[in-house]
């Protein structure tokens, strides 16, 4: 599929990040979208800035407020896409929302490491389950599903858990590589590719905090303080001496962080994965930090989890987080 123009895509997690921009560059080509997000504020503003230029003739972009790891919304999104749409067909499904948390089995709540999971696989699955007859009706289909490069490297940190976002993200890989021959012997004309992408430029830090307590305001509740502090104790650090205000302050650095030292801004990993689209490419690795530890991991499995390796990776990719 080389040509956007007159296609529909179905968009999760569209509100922010590589969702957005993916959206952006999209309708910049001339394809209509269907965009869920769990927040109608941060839809709002990546419609805003699509119809800053004047929209092409016939071009509908529409947002739809859904939570992909619960199948009753998905299958109301779906129904959604369909009725506004006016069709019973899509050419392309980014399965793009995600966030973090639950990094610990033995630290974090089930509940904060369920949530992190459900939201990274089950959204893909049922997502996929849920638009994968309209992309069979049309001409030609297109699946992205987003994983990671820690979904074949489940390590951010020598010193921090991971287990939850890890174990999702390959699992979106294998389904991903899975399906490649589920639809070339059932579907040819569907093809599905995998996104890995590494350090982004993103919202995701700050983004997984709303989500995990069900708290869009901005204002920390108690809940989310909690889960932070819990978080920042997983990675050995001793948080019984800090005070609330102090455990906001490290969460608010990292976050920031994340979004300002990454090596690769979400605007050039939606043009790598949009580009990936076009060549017809079903893995995908999205940065050039995602391109050397693929190398370096392929090259030594055995050594992939041992702390020496992890500060290695970090310093031949130029990562500038620490640990």
């Amino acid at each position: 599929m080389k040509d956007f123009a007159g296609r529909l895509a179905v968009i999760t997690g569209g509100g922010t990040g590589m969702g957005r921009e993916i959206v952006r560059q999209l309708v910049a080509e001339g394809c209509s979208i269907a965009m869920c997000d769990v927040s109608a504020v941060n839809m709002a503003e990546t419609k805003r800035l699509c119809e800053i230029e004047k929209l092409p003739q016939g071009l509908r972009i529409s947002t739809h407020i859904a939570d992909v790891s619960n199948e009753d919304d998905v299958k109301r999104f779906a129904a959604e896409v369909e009725k506004q749409h006016d069709t019973d067909r899509i050419h392309l499904l980014f399965n793009n929302a995600g966030i973090g948390g639950g990094g610990s089995m033995l630290v974090n709540s089930r509940e904060e490491w369920e949530r992190t999971f459900n939201v990274c696989w089950f959204g893909v699955y049922y997502c996929t389950r849920a638009f994968l007859p309209m992309l069979i009706r049309a001409d030609r289909g297109h699946i992205v599903n987003t994983s990671s490069v820690n979904g074949f490297w489940a390590s951010v940190g020598a010193n921090i858990p991971q287990t939850a976002y890890g174990a999702a993200k390959f699992a979106v890989k294998g389904f991903s590589e899975a399906l490649q021959t589920d639809l070339r012997v059932n579907a040819p004309h569907v093809k599905c590719s995998v996104a890995m992408p590494g350090h982004i430029g993103t919202s995701i830090v700050s983004n997984t905090r709303k989500v995990q307590t069900n708290n869009q305001t901005g204002v920390p509740t108690k809940a989310e303080i909690d889960q932070i502090r819990a978080r920042i104790a997983s990675m050995g650090v001793d948080t019984a001496k800090m005070t609330d205000a102090q455990v906001l302050d490290v969460a608010d650095q990292r976050a920031k962080r994340f979004l300002e030292l990454a090596p690769t801004s979400a605007a050039q990993a939606a043009t790598i994965i949009l580009n990936g689209v076009r060549a017809d490419r079903w893995r995908i690795l999205v940065g050039d930090d995602a391109e050397k530890i693929d190398r370096r991991v392929r090259s030594e499995p055995e050594r992939a989890y041992d702390v020496d390796f992890f500060h290695e990776v970090a310093a031949e990719v130029g990562w500038k987080l620490g640990n």
